[in-house]
Formats: structure tokens, sequence, C-alpha cells
């Protein structure tokens, strides 16, 4: 007996049909919006990571030397191979870039609610943009996919920020103050408690005074205050592009999902403008579902032409714990529309019946076992299937076959001459 890996899971038929129907929810609702589909490698050079994030993200990676001889790691996020395909194909692209890709990635870290080692997003960017619509463009597809699996305004909303508020704020604070690491306490200010997020801003140069004072301008529902607070061109700029950016999400009609958070940080390094994070407003799912944001400098950081972009990220394990407590979770999609059942030497008929109605799109199934009557139409019981073709030697005969209804139990005959038909979904109550 060999068990599976902590952390990686495998979904039987019943769960896959409900995450398969979640990620054509989604991945039909961003192609309405012109995005397009790319496919992507599951190995990326280690580089690629520690360029940016620095070594000790080799810690959170599944890192190997490959036979090549080459640092390799199992990609942990999209965002960087994307930014490498932009650069490789330069100019050739037309712009604005829109893709998404849907795929599975790994981190090795600590395994909790709605995060394991091997897990399944859906990323979505726009490159070659700055304006405020590709911003609210993001968080218009997010908020449709939302609205299309069922939630409501009442599930879920997205906390949306500034990276040069936070950063401009800091700045402007007469303390050494190191930026990044005090945007990373802001970040995980919802996770720990009070004294740990303030220590963790000491540490980042504050003193506990200008702690608490940036703590309290970070409450503020006036975003005019924080021009006040910083008195600086740079405030003032990225308040600008906030205001501008929930503007247009107001013309895309998402405006309702957006609440002003500047607590809101991301984690991610890259960042360099709005960003958001949807949050369960039930508080049952204890993290942020997804997140995304814009990262106007990473295509130059990979060597290419200044490109700016935007993007969002949408975790299918977080998302499935939201639509779960929610109670719009798919219900198995997994049905057989025919079971064929064969009684006597009619199995070459039975088959011919069998890729007519799959030609006509519908799920069927036949014997492949050699069981009885009695054994097929168990079977037939047990995968759900609506109606059985029952392909009798008499039936034949008789040049017709038998519709049962498996709800029912009650069964007649169609004749052959009008079974298949050439459209449709024929059951027991169109022959009775």
């Amino acid at each position: 007996m060999y068990d599976g890996l902590k952390g990686f899971r495998e979904f039987y038929p019943e769960e896959m049909s409900a995450r398969r129907a979640v990620t054509d929810t989604i991945e039909d609702r961003v192609r309405r919006y012109g995005f397009r589909e790319i496919g992507t490698p599951a190995l990326e050079r280690t580089q690629l990571y520690t360029d940016k994030s620095g070594e000790e993200i080799v810690e959170e990676l599944y890192a190997f030397e490959d036979k090549g001889g080459r640092e390799v790691a199992l990609t942990p996020e999209l965002t960087p191979t994307v930014a490498r395909m932009v650069v490789a194909k330069g100019g050739e692209l037309r712009k604005p870039i829109k893709w998404f890709s849907t795929r599975p990635f790994w981190r090795y870290e600590q395994v909790q609610q709605g995060r394991f080692r091997e897990f399944y997003q859906t990323n979505v960017d726009i490159f070659g943009s700055d304006h405020p619509e590709a911003d609210a463009e993001i968080l218009a597809a997010a908020a449709d996919v939302m609205t299309d699996l069922g939630l409501t305004g009442g599930d879920f909303e997205f906390r949306v920020s500034h990276r040069d508020i936070l950063g401009g704020l800091l700045e402007s604070i007469d303390s050494d103050v190191e930026t990044t690491e005090a945007i990373r306490a802001v970040d995980k200010k919802e996770k720990i408690d009070t004294e740990a997020y303030y220590e963790l801003l000491v540490e980042a140069g504050l003193t506990r005074s200008e702690a608490e004072s940036f703590d309290s301008v970070l409450e503020t529902d006036d975003l005019g205050e924080l021009i006040a607070f910083a008195g600086t061109d740079r405030v003032e700029a990225a308040v600008g592009n906030l205001r501008a950016v929930l503007e247009a999400a107001e013309s895309f009609d998402v405006r309702e999902f957006c609440t002003v958070s500047l607590e809101t940080a991301r984690g991610l390094d890259y960042y360099t403008g709005v960003v958001f994070e949807c949050f369960d407003t039930a508080g049952d799912v204890s993290r942020s579902v997804f997140g995304g944001g814009r990262y106007d400098d990473l295509i130059e950081g990979y060597g290419g032409e200044p490109t700016p972009a935007v993007g969002v990220g949408i975790g299918h394990e977080t998302l499935s714990l939201l639509c779960q407590r929610a109670g719009v979770w798919p219900e198995d999609a997994a049905g057989t529309d025919y079971y064929v059942l064969t009684v006597g030497d009619t199995r070459r008929k039975a088959l011919e019946i069998a890729r007519e109605l799959r030609e006509l799109g519908h799920v069927v199934e036949s014997d492949l076992s050699g069981r009885g009557f009695g054994d097929q139409l168990s079977y037939a019981d047990g995968i759900g299937a609506g109606t059985v073709v029952i392909v009798g030697e008499q039936d034949l005969e008789d040049d017709a076959v038998t519709i049962k209804d498996m709800e029912s139990g009650e069964q007649t005959q169609a004749p052959l001459s009008s079974f298949p038909p050439a459209e449709g979904r024929p059951t027991y109550e169109d022959f009775a």
C-alpha cells in the first residue's frame, strides 16, 4: 500500500467533475474579455526566482539539479514565466497582450486551510497598458467570475489598495525605515496579533509611536488624509491613481465589490501600483481567496522593454472553499445520458446505436465485461444513467429497441426508424 505525498491530492470523478465545471466557468468568462490561452512549462531555471526574491526563496521551492546539471524548480507561480515569454517575443506581440492560463503550481510550504503543496490557479494578465481601465478590467473579469459561479456581493469583497501609498507613507516618516519589510508587516497584520504586528514595524525601523501613528492613518476612510499625512507628490499621485481605478471600476459596473483597504499590501515584492485581494465576507475562509495587482517593472527587470502590466491569480483551492461555504459548489455533473444494454447476440447493433447517440453529443456507455441483463441494469443504475436503451434479439425482430426510464422504472418500445433521431435527447416520454 502506497500513501500519497503530503500536500498533493487526487480527485475522484465526482469531485473532479465539480472542479472542471468551476474551471470552465472561469475560463469562459475571461475569454469573453478577449484573454487568450497560453501554455507554460512546469520547470523553470531556479535563477528566475532567486534573481527577484533572493536565495532564501529556494527553501519554498521544489528545486533541484537536473540530469544536465541545471538548477531548476517546479514553477511556484506564473508571473515570472509570462514575463519571460513577453521578453522573448519583444515587439512581435500586439499590445495590449491579454493572456490567461490554468495549471498546477508547486510550493514547499506548510499545509493548511486552502493551501497545499500542489495547487491550481488561473492567471489572467494584461501587458502593455498603464491606463486605469486595464486595472479595472482585471477587477471586472474577476468579479464576473465570482457572480458566474453563483456568488454575490454578500459573499465576497475585493480589498483594494496601492503599493505607492504604503511606500510613500513609510518614506515620509522621519526614521530610517526598511520599506519592504514594513510593507510585509502590513501584509501580515490580519494574520498576527497587534503586538506582534507593532514589533515587526519596529524591526523595520519605525519607533513605537511612529508605528502607532502609521497604523492609525491606514484605518482612515478619507484618502485626502493620506496626502496630508505624507505631504509628498508620491502619495498624492498614488491616491489619484487609486481613485481613477475605482472610477473605472464603476464604469465596468463592479465598484460595489471593491472596498478601499490600505492594509492590503500583497506579499510579493514585484507589485508596483494598485493591488487587491478577494476575501470571504463571512470570514470562514481564513485567508485571501485570491489576489492580484499591477507590476509595471517586472518585464524590464527580465531584460525587456519597459512594459506596464497588471494581473490576477485566481486560486482554485480557496475559491472552492468559498463556493462550498456559500452553497454554490457545483454538484457532480459526471452523469451518463444513456446506457445501451445488450441482450443476446445484439452487440454490433448496440454499438452502432451507441455511436449514433455519441455523435449527437450525449454521454453513452455500454457493457464492457460480458455482464448479464440484471448486472448491466444494476451497473447503469450505479453510474446514474438517465435512460437505458435495451437492444434485445426480440426488439430487433420488431425493428425496435426498448427505452427504459431509470427514475420511474417505466419502459416502452421505440421504432428503429426514429431512434436515434437526427437531433435531441429522446427519453421514455417521447415514445410512451
